[in-house]
């Protein structure tokens, strides 16, 4: 990858990558401190699809998928002239904060139905977010693909945990 921030050397780059991992797995962080009480208490109370994973398996998923993400978003920060990223990194940071307020509608707020309303948003945010970062880098739009396929699957159980409660 040809970068047009190569001029700020590998300190700065690695610096802007670790920021940009740890803004990603910050939001995460936020969205778990939302989430633990209600995954104790109010979450299991509800009535599950049979398709519903086991508790264990969200961390590390999402874990990963910030950590990918993160990266994606630096790649581009990095390959582009910055009137170029601007706009996609604009859109990503959007996604971002969609993604917690998936968090807070679902679990904090306990309310299945309008969590539904904030995933099909962030469905919409995370693939514009890929096309645009393809436009850039293709690398850094397949980075987000396994975070649409979660989210896609996410959708899927979201709405049917709201149906069928």
């Amino acid at each position: 990858m040809s970068s047009k921030r190569a001029d700020v050397g590998i300190g700065k780059d690695i610096l802007a990558l670790v920021l940009f991992v740890g803004l990603c797995l910050g939001i995460g962080g936020l969205g778990g401190a939302v989430t633990a009480e209600s995954v104790t208490t109010w979450y299991t109370t509800l009535t599950k699809p049979s398709f519903n994973p086991p508790n264990w398996i969200f961390g590390p998923v999402w874990t990963t998928l910030y950590i990918l993400m993160g990266v994606a978003a630096w790649r581009v920060w990095r390959a582009a002239d910055p009137d170029i990223a601007r706009g996609p990194l604009a859109v990503f940071a959007l996604q971002l904060a969609v993604n917690l307020g998936w968090s807070v509608a679902f679990f904090g707020l306990h309310n299945p139905g309008l969590a539904v309303i904030v995933i099909l948003a962030l469905d919409l945010l995370v693939l514009t977010t890929a096309l645009m970062f393809r436009r850039i880098d293709r690398l850094a739009a397949w980075l987000l693909v396994p975070y649409l396929a979660w989210i896609s699957f996410a959708t899927l159980l979201n709405v049917t945990i709201w149906r069928i409660n």
